[in-house]
């Protein structure tokens, strides 16, 4: 027989292009019954109830912030207003449910554990609030440099807490007085930056202030639900001091981190 190289050659390409058939089948076959699928996995056969009580169990941030990115479904879901409450001066149509124009506002509609997103960009302008009820505010943006609260000169304070409570992700700034204001219960920091302007004046400002005084001592078992103010991974910057305290609550477990071009604190207040 004789030898011919084209023919062998054919039945070469043939084969090769046989083979390439082949593994795009068993790879679409493989993508189709993916877990990792987002058509096909099985949380998404939930009905959208069961699903926005899973979300309520996340994290505000970063969990059910991260869940809206996922699909529109799920943005819809982790974005209703059943789960947080939404601050943003933006929306025209204040009908919306669960949209507010104003910190205040969105405080005074609130229920307790309810949790308050704030809109990034802009000041949102804020004296005096008084929070009596166990509620989170969470900054939109990226960073907590998108999501500014500023008090006005003239105030005592920007916030002013009576109960447990939770702020992240935000920036707060005084003018003169302080920006926070702890009478009662827990309140956490996380994630923030806290500014008291520099003005000859600035002796008079503190970030945060804290009068909150127990009667009684706290058995150590109890601690963890009493009176305190919780710091972490929080930029300081101005003031007399970091924390003023007239209870007797004090500072502890102070742990600071150079970061560049800023200090990032850790500290907690509460009862010896």
């Amino acid at each position: 027989m004789e030898f011919d190289p084209q023919m062998v050659q054919n039945q070469s390409n043939a084969s090769l292009m046989e083979e390439h058939a082949h593994l795009k089948r068993c790879s679409r076959k493989r993508a189709s019954s993916s877990p990792s699928s987002s058509s096909c996995s099985p949380i998404n056969n939930l009905d959208d109830g069961c699903l926005m009580h899973i979300f309520s169990f996340l994290p505000p941030i970063p969990d059910r912030f991260n869940t809206a990115l996922v699909c529109h479904r799920w943005n819809y879901l982790a974005c209703h207003p059943r789960l947080w409450l939404r601050v943003d001066r933006s929306v025209k149509d204040l009908s919306e449910p669960g949209v507010f124009p104003s910190i205040e506002t969105a405080v005074s509609a609130s229920r307790p554990g309810d949790t308050i997103l704030i809109a990034a960009g802009g000041v949102h302008r804020v004296s005096n609030i008084q929070i009596k009820k166990p509620i989170c505010l969470v900054g939109a943006g990226e960073l907590p440099d998108d999501t500014t609260l500023i008090c006005s000169r003239g105030a005592d304070s920007a916030l002013e807490f009576l109960s447990t409570c939770k702020l992240a992700n935000l920036t707060v700034k005084a003018e003169l007085g302080c920006c926070l204001l702890h009478r009662k219960g827990r309140l956490t920091i996380d994630g923030c930056i806290l500014q008291c302007e520099t003005n000859p004046l600035d002796y008079l400002s503190c970030p945060i202030v804290s009068t909150a005084n127990s009667s009684e001592v706290i058995p150590l078992q109890a601690k963890s639900n009493g009176d305190g103010v919780f710091v972490s991974q929080t930029r300081i910057e101005g003031g007399a001091k970091a924390v003023l305290t007239s209870g007797d609550l004090s500072l502890q477990r102070v742990r600071v981190i150079y970061a560049r071009t800023s200090l990032l604190f850790w500290f907690d207040v509460e009862q010896m």
